[in-house]
């Protein structure tokens, strides 16, 4: 398992579980999926993404999420 794969299922596990919250709780839930798709958008033109950082720390290698 790289990041690459690591950063999409934790992504598309934090929509659906805000999206399933919101549904059920509160719809304000939904500014947590703005958020996490705010941040996917921004680590698109910029590299940057707070998870990766926090995923090295965990031992999890780099590589594409595609190979």
């Amino acid at each position: 398992m790289n990041i690459d794969r690591m950063i999409l299922r934790i992504a598309a596990s934090f929509i659906l579980i805000s999206l399933f919250l919101s549904w059920i709780h509160s719809p304000y839930w939904l500014w947590f999926t703005a958020f996490v798709g705010a941040n996917l958008l921004q680590s698109s033109f910029t590299g940057f993404c707070p998870m990766v950082k926090i995923l090295k720390k965990f031992g999890i290698k780099p590589g594409s999420a595609f190979d």
